[in-house]
């Protein structure tokens, strides 16, 4: 009797249970109903984005390129003698000026040779003296008939050939000073030394190939930089116009080396690359540039003036082309097509599809639809020009 009565009780119980956790089920499933009817009463979230209002302004014109840093000189220092090396004046890496002695040769060869000419000077002047007063007198006996023509005209060859003696000894002479100034070596300009290739007592040679020292002009310095062919033109009229100028960057182009100006657009176009040749001249107060490195660079050909700029990041690709969203006064959203012109490394030209004033989306995109309700968390009324950052591999077509 007890164990039906607890079977009895189990299956009570169990039902009980089974009936509480249908109850519970469909309590939570009318709560859930009821939310997502309020959800649905109030309409879809806001879709969190951030705008820019875009507006007319200028908007310069770059030519991307890549270059090298030349310096603006460069001297390989020789010697004109032969001689042994006395002194070295300067160290390896030493920013040198014009006039600064570089190396001193021993001089006593050439010293002796200039005092050798000078001596052979003196000799033929004292015999030219004594050639004129012998003249003299032939000439006075000669007057007396003392004396024939003929000696008198041997006479007066004898002082000519003195004469012309002593001016190839004062050639001569003019020769040793400058052979003896060549054993003192100045530097030639105002730069920075490389490493020294000879040091004090070796023997140089006039006829030596590699030289004593290295030197380049680092203010102001070169860059030699490349444009494609089809930007000749453009390049030539930017020109013509006046100072065209130059921005040198680091070879990833995140800093700016220099600014300075173009000086030389070669004279013709490299057949084999398709590019033509430039060289831009730039201050370099504080060396960023230096001989060798690799650089970006822009070239400003040109300058747009008063034509509507939209941020980069506001323009979207889509299967019918360039689109971007556009943010209404009611903060829903309007897909519009676009044409865009010249493009800068943050902002673009666009030709049509949008006007000064708009507001468009320049970050959440990937949630919008067509119309769909946005809550804006941050807005820029006025984008800055687009002036050193701009960029222009190629100028589309008007």
């Amino acid at each position: 009797m007890t164990r039906i009565f607890s079977s009895r009780l189990g299956a009570l119980t169990g039902v009980l249970g089974i009936c509480a956790i249908v109850l519970i089920g469909y309590t939570g499933w009318r709560y859930m109903s009821a939310e997502g009817g309020k959800r649905d009463a109030k309409g879809p979230a806001p879709v969190s984005v951030s705008t820019q209002t875009i507006q007319n302004s200028d908007f310069p014109v770059y030519l991307n390129g890549l270059g090298i840093v030349q310096p603006y000189n460069t001297v390989t220092v020789r010697s004109r003698v032969d001689g042994q090396v006395d002194k070295v004046g300067f160290r390896q890496g030493q920013m040198v000026n014009e006039g600064d002695l570089l190396v001193q040769i021993d001089p006593r060869p050439f010293q002796a040779a200039l005092e050798m000419a000078q001596a052979k000077k003196a000799q033929d002047e004292a015999n030219l003296k004594n050639a004129q007063l012998d003249l003299e007198r032939y000439s006075a006996l000669a007057k007396q008939d003392y004396a024939s023509r003929q000696q008198l005209d041997t006479q007066q060859a004898k002082v000519d050939q003195l004469n012309a003696q002593i001016k190839g000894d004062q050639a001569s002479i003019d020769n040793a000073q400058t052979q003896l100034s060549y054993t003192t070596i100045r530097s030639p300009l105002t730069g920075k030394t490389g490493f020294r290739l000879i040091d004090p007592g070796n023997i140089v040679h006039a006829t030596d190939q590699t030289g004593i020292v290295t030197i380049v002009k680092l203010q102001p310095i070169s860059v030699v930089f490349t444009a494609p062919e089809e930007n000749v033109g453009q390049i030539n009229r930017a020109l013509a116009a006046g100072t065209v100028p130059v921005i040198a960057l680091s070879s990833d182009s995140t800093k700016t080396l220099g600014q300075g100006h173009l000086a030389l657009v070669d004279n013709s176009v490299d057949q084999a690359s398709g590019t033509i040749h430039m060289k831009a001249t730039f201050q370099n107060k504080d060396d960023a540039l230096w001989p060798g490195l690799s650089v970006a660079t822009r070239l400003l050909v040109d300058t747009r003036k008063n034509v509507l700029v939209a941020p980069n990041d506001a323009i979207q690709h889509g299967p019918n082309g360039l689109f971007t969203f556009v943010v209404g006064k009611d903060n829903k959203v309007e897909k519009r097509d676009i044409e865009v012109g010249e493009e800068g490394v943050s902002q673009t030209v666009v030709r049509k599809g949008l006007a000064s004033g708009d507001r468009v989306v320049t970050a959440g995109q990937y949630r919008l639809t067509e119309g769909a309700l946005v809550a804006v968390r941050n807005a820029n009324p006025q984008p800055s020009p687009d002036k050193e950052a701009a960029a222009n591999n190629s100028q589309k077509d008007n």
